[in-house]
C-alpha cells in the first residue's frame, strides 16, 4: 500500500488514487471520485455498509466493487473502498485507542473512521536531529514521510523534540498574503503517537528496512508512560473546527 498516491485536484474537488501496475507492461492502476460527494452523489454511488477497525464496527458508505476491481491483482485479494459519511445519529461511534488504559486516563474517547486522532503533526527539526543518529549508526537518512504526517512544522517553534511540551496550535496565513479573511485553524494536542515499524519502508520503492529508524528511536524516544515498549515521533490533534484547507506556508 505504500505505493498508492492519493492526488487531491482543488480545480475538480476531486481525488485520484493510482498505483504502479503488477505487470511493467500494463497500464498503471487508477480511478477518481469526487472529494467531497453529495449526499445525491453518496445515495447514486455507494452502499450502506458497516465496517470493522481495530475490532470495532463503524457506519459506512462502500463504493461499486468495478471502482477497486482492477487493484485485485495489485492487492492479491478483493478490496473495497469506503467513505465515512457526514455523521448523523444513526452513525456508531468506536471506542477510541489511546496511549494507556482508560482506567488510567480517566476518559473514554470516541471516534469513527480516524485509525487513531484525526489529525498528526511532525516536527521537521526532530527528523533532522533523528537523521544524525541514523547516519552515525548505519549510514542512511531518511525523510519525513516515512512517519505519514499531516502537518509539518519548520522553523520556531521548532527545535528537536520540543513537539513533546505543545498542547495547542494555531495555524493562521502569514501576514501580508492577502488572505486576512482566512480562518484561524485551532489544534488541540491530544498525544504523542507511538510508532510501529511502517517508517522502515521506504515510500518511494516499498522496500524495508531490517533496522531503521526503529531500532535508533528505541534507544532514546520511549518517552509516554502509558506506551513504554514503543517509540514515538509526532503529535497526534483534533481541531476544534473546521476551516480553510491550505498547500503549506503558514504560521504555527
Amino acid at each position: 500500500m505504500t505505493l498508492i498516491r492519493p492526488t487531491y485536484s482543488p480545480s475538480t474537488d476531486s481525488l485520484t488514487v493510482t498505483a504502479p501496475a503488477p505487470n511493467s507492461i500494463d497500464e498503471k492502476l487508477e480511478f477518481s471520485i469526487p472529494a467531497h460527494p453529495t449526499e445525491a452523489w453518496l445515495a447514486s454511488n455507494t452502499t450502506a455498509h458497516d465496517v470493522e477497525i481495530w475490532h470495532q464496527w463503524t457506519s459506512a458508505r462502500v463504493y461499486s466493487p468495478s471502482l477497486t476491481a482492477p487493484f485485485k491483482s495489485f492487492f492479491g485479494r478483493d478490496v473495497r473502498l469506503v467513505y465515512k459519511p457526514p455523521m448523523s445519529t444513526s452513525m456508531s461511534p468506536r471506542g477510541l485507542v489511546s496511549n494507556g488504559a482508560p482506567k488510567m486516563l480517566g476518559r473514554v474517547g470516541s471516534t469513527c473512521f480516524p485509525d487513531l486522532m484525526p489529525v498528526l503533526v511532525g516536527n521537521q527539526s526532530s527528523i533532522d536531529e533523528l537523521n544524525v543518529r541514523l547516519k552515525e549508526a548505519e549510514g542512511v537518512t531518511i525523510d519525513v514521510r516515512r512517519f505519514r504526517p499531516n502537518i509539518i512544522i519548520r522553523g520556531e517553534p521548532g527545535a528537536p523534540w520540543d513537539e513533546d511540551r505543545w498542547k495547542t496550535l494555531r495555524i493562521s496565513p502569514r501576514q501580508g498574503e492577502g488572505k486576512a479573511k482566512r480562518e484561524v485553524i485551532t489544534l488541540d494536542v491530544t498525544q504523542r503517537c507511538a510508532r510501529c515499524h511502517v517508517p522502515n519502508v521506504d515510500p518511494e520503492t516499498a522496500e524495508e528496512h531490517k533496522r531503521q529508524p526503529w531500532d535508533t528511536l528505541m534507544k532514546y524516544r520511549r518517552i509516554d508512560e502509558g506506551i513504554k515498549f514503543k517509540p514515538c515521533y509526532g503529535m497526534l490533534c483534533v481541531p476544534r473546527g473546521w476551516g480553510e484547507g491550505g498547500e503549506g506556508g503558514h504560521e504555527v
